[in-house]
């Protein structure tokens, strides 16, 4: 296995000065969420001109070189791991939860453990029967590492069958909340466009025009607006396309608040915002999505179920700040 290269080193310019590390660090490496920048920099990961630098919210000196070496991924075998899971349902066909921020779903490098298919093996042990000939759960559906919210996971072979044929369907009841930068126009409405890897950056998506991406559809409506600068919606997915809300929202110029890949820049609409709401904005250290809602018809019994969950207290702090 041949290990992955560390970022290269980057120099700060005057522009750069006086924002927080992790957030100048995050937005010059698109690779690295927020989050992930803050953990390997209280592990000692980052060096400013070759010393070790472990405040996060240190700020940025113009000149200085920032060199960031994530540890060598440890290939493994998922295990189980007594991990806390904050459950809605579980039969013997299938377990629905409450994700939080933070937890990635499948173990990858630099997340070898931790993650939900870990705290899967470990909450459902024997009541695994197998998926595809494997003890282990069965992933129909992903949340990004930093979104909250619901998820659904089978736990033998035809519910992950019958799952996996519903959502490729589209016959999930499927709604988000977010929060993004500007007020979209109209107060209710869709955006439209297909989505495929970015052709400069094949780390992130976007919206691809004249053919390439594959169809997407995400119809919104607003919730609040705060100072004419943010606004908190609600979403619903026709389709499930990878960060699929995150690229049409950023593609519209209303990208969410806190994006570590989608959002490079400090938006326009922060400079109209109170000091104590513009702030709150910018150093929220995640995306600012919620999956509120999901509902489905169960696989084995026909009966329609239905789960809500509300955004998660980092999320709350959020609205309540720049209201």
């Amino acid at each position: 296995m041949t290990d992955t290269p560390p970022p290269a080193p980057v120099t700060a310019t005057a522009d750069d000065a006086g924002q927080r590390t992790d957030r100048f660090i995050a937005n010059a490496i698109p690779t690295l969420s927020r989050s992930r920048v803050k953990s390997l920099m209280e592990s000692g990961y980052l060096l400013r001109d070759g010393s070790p630098l472990r405040d996060p919210a240190e700020p940025v000196r113009a000149g200085m070189c920032y060199e960031i070496h994530p540890p060598p991924a440890i290939p493994a075998t998922p295990q189980g791991q007594d991990l806390p899971l904050t459950i809605l349902f579980e039969d013997r066909d299938l377990i629905v939860l409450d994700k939080p921020a933070g937890m990635v779903v499948h173990p990858a490098p630099g997340n070898e453990d931790g993650t939900l298919v870990n705290a899967l093996l470990g909450h459902c042990g024997d009541s695994l029967t197998g998926i595809g000939g494997e003890k282990r759960p069965g992933i129909v559906h992903r949340l990004d590492k930093d979104t909250s919210g619901v998820m659904v996971a089978a736990k033998t072979e035809m519910a992950h069958q019958a799952l996996s044929l519903a959502f490729a369907e589209r016959r999930i009841d499927r709604a988000y909340q977010a929060i993004c930068w500007g007020i979209p126009t109209p107060a209710h409405g869709s955006f439209d466009g297909a989505i495929g890897r970015d052709r400069r950056d094949r780390k992130r998506m976007a919206v691809i025009a004249n053919g390439g991406g594959k169809a997407a559809l995400t119809h919104y409506r607003i919730l609040d607006t705060f100072h004419g600068g943010l606004a908190h919606v609600e979403c619903r997915l026709a389709t499930g396309r990878t960060h699929q809300i995150r690229v049409h929202f950023a593609h519209a110029g209303h990208a969410l608040v806190g994006d570590p890949v989608y959002l490079r820049r400090i938006p326009a609409a922060a400079r109209g915002l109170p000091a104590p709401a513009r702030d709150a904005a910018l150093d929220f250290a995640r995306q600012a999505l919620h999956a509120r809602r999901l509902g489905f018809i169960h696989p084995r019994t026909g009966e329609e179920l239905l789960f809500e969950t509300a955004p998660p207290v980092d999320f709350q702090a959020l609205l309540a700040h720049i209201a």
